[in-house]
């Protein structure tokens, strides 16, 4: 495992990150594991939302990090949904959220906080103010966003006194449209569309770390595509790198991602020791630029 920097930010970070949003149903042996398997790699950076299990993710994962040094975990977490109801970056609800993480994780301060889903209505005045608080009492040490395009972040960079460090975005062989638009510019084709503003340009031109989430699947949560029936070529030259890189097909996928120059930290998904490991192996490993290549046209996607 090997380490990038977060963003302008003085953080130091793994690689792969340690997505926690389906920890809530797993025993107190079972977390304990999956932190173990997750360290043993040097993969100490965890990610979490408030909402993920209604709280209950960073619960359990709060118990099951006690025994160990807190400055030997980097905890990550994101606020900012109302389930069913709306998104909410008021000044209220980011610090309430945000006393509620501390709370449910056992811990004084949060490495870094991101902001969920975009909300229509956010004053990035009032943002700012509930970022400099929290920074201001080491309650939170860095800040980012999620799922926010380019002009989102100017605005709110615009009021910060701090860098925006993050912005997590779905991304992954299957769902790919920042990779597709900036391939296919000018064209008269669906993937020359431009979904994001430019999101993967804009943040490597910033500094700020692209964060994948949900790599492994189609769609927006329809499934996971490896080894799933319904993408037979994608599978077949996941399988044939994975027989001469002797790793996984899981260890391809996300070693798909890293891959690009971009430094991104992608964030895993899952609570198998087995499919952790085989995502963390994604760093010892280096496909060449044509088999990066064959694996975008496998997943349906062409050259103009």
């Amino acid at each position: 495992m090997y380490n990038i920097k977060l963003g302008k930010s003085e953080l130091i970070v793994p690689t792969v990150a340690i997505g926690c949003m389906r920890i809530a149903e797993m025993n107190d042996k079972k977390i304990s594991e999956f932190i173990d398997t997750a360290l043993s790699y040097g993969a100490n950076f965890f990610d979490h939302a408030d909402i993920y299990g209604r709280g209950k993710c960073e619960e359990v994962f709060g118990k099951a990090i006690k025994n160990f040094k807190r400055e030997d975990i980097i905890i990550q977490t994101k606020c900012g949904i109302v389930p069913g109801k709306m998104f909410d970056f008021s000044y209220e609800h980011i610090i309430s959220s945000v006393e509620g993480s501390l709370k449910r994780l056992g811990t004084d301060y949060i490495d870094v906080l991101l902001l969920h889903r975009p909300d229509a209505l956010m004053e990035p005045e009032e943002v700012a103010h509930a970022f400099s608080k929290l920074k201001n009492s080491g309650k939170v040490r860095h800040f980012g966003v999620s799922n926010q395009n380019p002009h989102q972040m100017m605005l709110l960079q615009k009021y910060l006194d701090m860098p925006i460090c993050a912005n997590q975005l779905q991304f992954g062989i299957m769902h790919a449209p920042m990779i597709q638009s900036n391939i296919n510019v000018n064209m008269y084709n669906d993937s020359a569309v431009n979904r994001d503003g430019g999101v993967l340009d804009f943040c490597r031109l910033n500094d700020i770390t692209i964060q994948p989430w949900s790599p492994m699947q189609y769609g927006f949560f329809e499934g996971c595509f490896v080894d799933n029936d319904k993408f037979p070529e994608l599978n077949k030259s996941m399988q044939i790198l994975a027989d001469k890189y002797g790793v996984s097909k899981t260890t391809i996928a996300i070693a798909w991602i890293l891959r690009h120059p971009a430094k991104m930290q992608p964030v895993t998904g899952t609570t198998n020791s087995t499919r952790l490991k085989d995502s963390l192996r994604a760093t010892e490993i280096n496909i060449t630029r044509e088999e990066w290549y064959e694996l975008y046209m496998k997943a349906g996607n062409i050259l103009p």
